[in-house]
């Protein structure tokens, strides 16, 4: 299998997923899960990432569709498409697999994949009140926060690439 046949690979339906990782739980695994937009990747979503998978064995990241991400950040993003997103986010080694999903949350898809641990960075506040808490309650799954890297954000590339252009 070639190399991008096997990044490829990684990327599968929410169903067959699923299944997999049911088998995985069964085989005394920790599923740790993950989600965003990833829409223009920097040093703190690889620190971010790398950090979530180092919490478990089997490491699954949800994508926010371009469908998603564009109810969620407006009609402008995102500024890569969601098979490049996709292919860029499944390509790291410490990314087992990666699901792509329409909702605005992830809530539905985490009930059917089951996570034994929901990993979210520390710039998201009231985290009790987003629905995948609820969803990893029902579960009975662990919510894990890990901090913010400072300096580093997708809206301040946003700013700065849009800041040059107008010179």
């Amino acid at each position: 299998m070639s190399s991008i046949e096997k990044i490829k690979a990684k990327i599968i339906s929410p169903e067959r997923l699923g299944r997999i990782l049911e088998q995985d739980r069964e085989n005394g695994k920790k599923v740790v899960f993950t989600n965003g937009c990833f829409d223009i990747l920097h040093r703190g979503h690889i620190e971010y990432l790398s950090g979530a998978s180092d919490l478990g064995d089997v490491f699954v990241i949800g994508l926010n569709s371009d469908i998603s991400v564009r109810e969620l950040k407006g009609e402008n993003r995102p500024a890569i498409d969601e098979q490049s997103r996709s292919l860029t986010m499944a390509s790291f080694e410490y990314v087992d697999y990666l699901v792509l999903f329409d909702e605005d949350t992830p809530s539905e898809l985490m009930s059917v994949l089951k996570p034994d641990i929901w990993v979210k960075g520390a710039d998201y506040k009231n985290i009790e009140e987003l629905p995948e808490h609820k969803v990893m309650m029902e579960i009975g799954g662990e919510v894990v926060i890990l901090p913010y890297v400072e300096g580093f954000s997708t809206s301040d590339i946003y700013k700065k690439i849009l800041g040059s252009a107008k010179s």
